[in-house]
């Protein structure tokens, strides 16, 4: 926790000097076993790469599921991630990466009814349990590739484990009229009336209609602008309206193989762009996108954080100056956003303690590299 801003004088001293202190960045929806994916076939929309990924994710294991989430939690420390949230099949081993490397890591079971049964991932679900990094969530792919019978399974479970539903939501417009016409309602309107949308956090929602927005209110939305453009979902993410609805708008990369890169600094700079590109209108700034990415990110997590604050969690990241020059307090967040990479991180801090110092870049990076070559020939 920040005990105070400003002197004080017990514990470790840290020297600052030539830094910017902020607070960590939530990636609110990512996959991390899929950086060992990266690169894999690249350039097909949405539909057409999912075909191409499922059919390769079903000779990947658990071990390799493990080697791919361990570059990816190096590659969010090295790039000033302190939470994330993920979506794949691998939750306990995330839980063991989460201790190893002290990042918050916010991962469960995956519901999918083309890959397994509903019955053995409630059972696998129900065996999680919380640690000091890892708090269990319930994945449930879509409304296309799960029933309601099985979303409701997925609720009694998040219910139980007093946690929340990640789900992918309204991402392309062949999922949406493919919703429509199987049950007469749109995506948000289907899981608001059957009483679903209280508990889940909807991701993507680039094809929602003004209605379904005001559903939202209260609610978690997740933008990955990067991971839409790459595979051509268009349709256009409301940040104005949702904002404007009471909606706790987040921001995450997607996955390492739709995005490909992991860099919260670079999605930030990313939302904003696609916003003014799409809409015509200035309307979202550089701190709007900033506090999608720290301030309502950890209320997505539930955890007192996202500002360098007394009484806030010290989940904490040192930048180098020198990346956000000139240095003026009116230019502070726009180079932050505008300017800034993961490139400039040069501590991270999770929980009062030190995750990451620049000191131990040459080592993950080597890691990152030992663990790729584990899975050369995938």
């Amino acid at each position: 926790m920040v005990m105070d801003v400003g002197d004080y004088q017990s514990g470790d001293v840290l020297d600052c000097k030539g830094g910017v202190l902020m607070s960590g960045l939530v990636n609110a929806h990512t996959h991390t076993p899929m950086s060992i994916l990266r690169g894999y076939k690249d350039d097909l929309d949405l539909h057409q790469w999912l075909s191409f990924m499922w059919e390769k994710e079903a000779s990947i294991y658990n071990d390799i599921m493990n080697v791919g989430s361990e570059i990816s939690v190096i590659e969010m420390l090295l790039s000033g991630t302190t939470a994330f949230v993920d979506m794949y099949f691998n939750p306990s081993g995330i839980k063991g990466l989460a201790e190893k490397y002290r990042i918050r890591a916010f991962a469960g079971e995956t519901f999918m009814d083309n890959r397994e049964d509903s019955e053995s991932v409630k059972r696998r679900q129900e065996s999680l349990s919380p640690s000091t990094f890892f708090k269990p969530i319930v994945n449930v792919h879509s409304l296309y590739t799960a029933s309601l019978e099985t979303l409701h399974k997925a609720a009694q479970i998040a219910k139980s484990q007093k946690t929340w539903i990640h789900m992918h939501v309204s991402e392309t417009r062949q999922e949406v009229y493919s919703i429509k016409r199987k049950t007469g309602k749109f995506p948000v309107e289907l899981l608001n009336e059957t009483g679903f949308l209280n508990l889940i956090q909807a991701v993507h929602m680039g094809w929602i209609t003004n209605q379904e927005i005001s559903y939202m209110k209260g609610k978690t939305s997740t933008h990955c602008p990067t991971s839409n453009m790459k595979l051509a979902t268009a349709g256009s993410f409301p940040f104005k309206e949702m904002h404007e609805s009471g909606v706790n708008v987040t921001i995450g990369t997607d996955g390492a193989a739709s995005n490909n890169s992991l860099d919260m600094f670079r999605e930030m700079k990313t939302a904003v762009l696609l916003q003014r590109h799409s809409y015509w209108d200035l309307w979202v700034k550089a701190s709007h996108v900033l506090e999608a990415s720290t301030v309502n990110g950890y209320k997505l997590i539930g955890i007192n954080g996202g500002e360098v604050k007394k009484g806030k969690v010290a989940d904490l990241v040192i930048l180098d100056r020198r990346s956000m020059l000139p240095l003026k307090e009116d230019r502070i967040v726009s180079n932050l956003v505008y300017n800034v990479t993961g490139n400039a991180v040069k501590t991270v801090i999770v929980g009062g303690e030190i995750s990451y110092d620049v000191s131990m870049k040459e080592t993950f990076l080597n890691r990152i590299e030992t663990l790729y070559n584990e899975v050369k020939d995938l």
